[in-house]
């Protein structure tokens, strides 16, 4: 007969240790995560100073950045887990400061997208070695809270970007948005030395899908260039509408060359566990609808109010602020409940939000009453949605995937991200712009929120099933 008496089970505590695991790798994302925006601040005053470049050219130093980074972010995952994630996780921030002093010195836009790939491989190399090191630290039970402080922490960054970059740009030019990230790194690094410990997810043996990763730059890149040059006269759209096709045929050629090689690029394995699947997918649609939002907010304050560089950047910085509160509020509201009621509630909210930009700003200022309110309420969505499909896609793994599957799931969002970029700049990179050249950027955005609402219904994190399953 089982006893009546209630069983003590004592609370789980996180060592201070946790937190200070948490605080370097933050400062490391953070600096990763503003340098993924801060372009979209700096879009035109970069252009501006190499005149003889077109706006599309200067797009690929944010679709290149945006690429690499998700080609080699996921076989990063592995280096990571093999070689040990302290010893990555430094070198990573060791070679995106030295790129991004690169970005900075660079004399033409040639040289600052080669510069800022070798930021992306940095960025690649420290971000999963990060999340492994923060996911190591914290018992299972605290996992989804620290999940909840890490998606505010990249979400914020990612949001501040752009405001940042623009007081920066103003200041000292737009060389400082990368020149900054030298102190910020070095700040790291010597923090790292001191807190970090080391840790490793044994491999037999590492291998490079050099193969695979070449499907996914090359599919990816043929995607956004189709995109980016369908108004080019050089190219007419039967011929950019058949490098779209064929970008994404060498995308799907990676699922037979998966199955043929033993050590793929990524388990397609990993497919399997529907959360994982539907996070990713959402990740895919959720990251072309955030890019398009942030790039067109700095058009439409510069283009169509004419506000000065920092007057731009300012106005945007109130959505931005609820993004922290609210993220750290989701974690704590996704440990009980889990993750799918977060997102669907946030993904409705973002598209609300870009209806209210598609119906309500008009060409006369009006900042408080037009354009706040959508601001807010974009803000909200934004810290509900970008750390949960974070924690979802991860949720379900077990500790050996943590970094690889870390690593596809943000590399998704950047393939939607390189997507995002490259319709923007076609809808929106030209010298007169009306309020009437934003209306397809703003559909684009309230379709693709309503998908990722339906994608992310099949998630479940709930407590209650984790404890079903086991």
């Amino acid at each position: 007969m089982k006893s009546l008496t209630p069983t003590y089970v004592p609370a789980v505590k996180v060592a201070p240790s946790a937190w200070q695991v948490f605080a370097v790798a933050s400062i490391a994302i953070f600096m990763a995560s503003l340098d993924s925006t801060i372009l979209y601040a700096g879009f035109n005053n970069i252009l501006n100073s190499f005149p003889n470049s077109r706006a599309t050219d200067l797009s690929w130093a944010m679709s290149g950045y945006s690429i690499v980074y998700a080609a080699m972010l996921i076989p990063a995952g592995g280096i990571a887990d093999k070689y040990g994630r302290k010893k990555i996780f430094m070198l990573g921030t060791l070679l995106f400061i030295s790129a991004s002093f690169a970005c900075g010195a660079s004399p033409s836009v040639f040289w600052l997208i080669v510069a800022r790939v070798f930021q992306s491989i940095g960025a690649c190399l420290l971000t999963p070695a990060a999340l492994a090191l923060v996911l190591d630290a914290f018992p299972k039970e605290k996992r989804m809270v620290a999940m909840g402080a890490w998606g505010a922490v990249g979400a914020l960054a990612a949001a501040l970007g752009p405001g940042i970059g623009s007081y920066i740009i103003d200041v000292g030019g737009w060389e400082w948005a990368f020149f900054i990230n030298v102190p910020i790194g070095l700040l790291c690094i010597w923090q790292s030395s001191k807190i970090l410990h080391e840790s490793t997810q044994p491999r037999d043996k590492m291998h490079m899908d050099w193969i695979g990763m070449s499907q996914l730059i090359i599919g990816v890149g043929a995607i956004a260039f189709g995109i980016v040059e369908m108004k080019s006269p050089n190219w007419n759209h039967l011929e950019l509408i058949g490098i779209i096709v064929l970008g994404f045929a060498i995308i799907l050629s990676y699922i037979p060359w998966a199955k043929f090689n033993p050590e793929p690029l990524f388990e397609l394995s990993l497919f399997k566990n529907i959360t994982f699947m539907y996070a990713n997918l959402a990740g895919i649609t959720y990251g072309i609808a955030f890019s398009i939002m942030f790039f067109s907010f700095f058009f439409w304050m510069k283009n169509i109010w004419h506000f000065d560089q920092t007057l731009a950047g300012a106005a945007i910085m109130p959505g931005p602020l609820v993004v922290v509160p609210t993220a750290i509020l989701s974690g704590r509201i996704a440990s009980k409940i889990g993750h799918r009621s977060l997102l669907v509630t946030g993904t409705v909210l973002y598209a609300l939000s870009g209806l209210w930009f598609l119906l309500i700003p008009e060409a006369n200022p009006n900042y408080l009453k037009d354009w706040l309110p959508g601001l807010l309420l974009n803000g909200i969505s934004i810290g509900l949605v970008m750390p949960s499909l974070s924690a979802a896609a991860v949720y379900a793994l077990p500790p050996k995937d943590y970094a690889v599957g870390s690593a596809i799931n943000q590399a998704m969002r950047q393939i939607g991200t390189v997507i995002g970029v490259s319709i923007t700049v076609l809808f929106l990179a030209k010298s007169q712009l009306t309020v009437t050249d934003f209306r397809p950027t703003y559909l684009i955005h309230i379709a693709l929120a309503v998908i990722t609402a339906f994608l992310c219904m099949p998630i479940k994190t709930h407590p209650k099933h984790s404890l079903t399953a086991k």
